[in-house]
């Protein structure tokens, strides 16, 4: 077994949980493809989007914004969030993340350990990552 994992994003699987979310998940590594109990996705929110409110009894939720600008609420407190801004959202906390800007935002999101998050998201429908996406997250034109 390798001592390390690889992934270049535009090979990385995709998927959308629910056909109407407004996110999206790249996977970067995950229990199933790498024997770990994180998970590591660069999130992908539509203008506009937002996750649904949310919990977690015991993982911790980091979030650094790549691209773009939003807003975070956690437990009622809401918080403006734009590129190089790094969030972490401890167990037990209901909360959101919404796009606010007029682009697409997107956040290197990590849950330790996993809660089943990575099954919830091969769960969803794949999805491909579009032209906006690959510029974005590779820095190189499509």
């Amino acid at each position: 077994m390798l001592s390390y994992s690889f992934e270049q994003v535009e090979k990385a699987q995709a998927f959308r949980i629910s056909p109407k979310d407004t996110n999206y998940f790249a996977i970067l590594f995950d229990p199933k493809k790498d024997g770990i109990e994180h998970i590591l996705v660069i999130e992908i929110f539509t203008v506009g989007g937002a996750t649904p409110p949310n919990e977690h009894s015991h993982a911790h939720e980091f979030f650094y914004v790549l691209e773009g600008e939003g807003i975070a609420a956690s437990d009622g407190e809401e918080m403006p969030i734009k590129k190089g801004d790094a969030l972490m959202l401890r167990p037990g906390s209901e909360h959101i993340v919404k796009n606010t800007g007029s682009s697409k935002l997107y956040t290197l999101t990590v849950m330790t350990p996993n809660q089943d998050f990575a099954e919830l998201i091969r769960s969803g429908e794949p999805v491909t990552l579009d032209a906006e996406d690959l510029r974005v997250l590779t820095g190189k034109a499509a």
